[in-house]
């Protein structure tokens, strides 16, 4: 991990930065199926959905005071039945990755979740894509399956591979 990196709860005056770097996986990759840049007003509603309690978290990477990634737990579902599990996302600045920082926002958001009421987690990971796969087994993640030709971007269909992990939910659910 690069040397001067903090981990925190991520702050509103983060969102330019966080907007900047899940734009650029919209516009040249097909790790998320979204296909429009986003602007800092409408990622906004989607940072409102995260607190520094609770299911749903948003924690990001500074390195030498620069934002450099986040990692967030999400609602899976809507369904009320749903309500323990959660699904967990990562993106980073594209100069950082393979540097360890992808490993530590995992490591401090599970550990943050270990508290809460979070029975499974699941990522849904756009097919190839060997260094997210090989991130998740590293944290317990199994594969689930995979849901072929899911997702259309870039003039073709991309396969979504899912994998689950458990967690340490509390017995009851509220």
């Amino acid at each position: 991990m690069p040397a001067n990196t903090h981990i925190r709860a991520a702050a509103l005056s983060d969102l330019p930065a966080l907007t900047r770097i899940y734009n650029h996986y919209v516009q040249t990759t097909s790790i998320t199926f979204d296909v429009t840049p986003f602007s800092v007003e409408e990622r906004a509603a989607w940072f409102s959905h995260y607190a520094q309690v609770g299911r749903y978290r948003l924690l990001v990477a500074t390195v030498r005071g620069e934002l450099a990634g986040y990692a967030s737990s999400s609602q899976f579902r809507t369904k009320p039945a749903y309500a323990t599990s959660v699904e967990s996302s990562i993106y980073l600045d594209p100069g950082m990755r393979g540097a360890g920082l992808g490993k530590a926002l995992y490591k401090a958001l599970f550990d943050q979740l270990e508290t809460e009421a979070v029975h499974r987690c699941f990522a849904g990971i756009t097919l190839p894509n060997e260094a997210s796969l090989a991130l998740h087994r590293t944290f317990g993640f199994e594969d689930v399956g995979t849901m072929r030709e899911a997702g259309y971007k870039f003039d073709r269909y991309w396969d979504v591979h899912w994998m689950q992990r458990g967690m340490r939910a509390p017995s009851s659910p509220d």
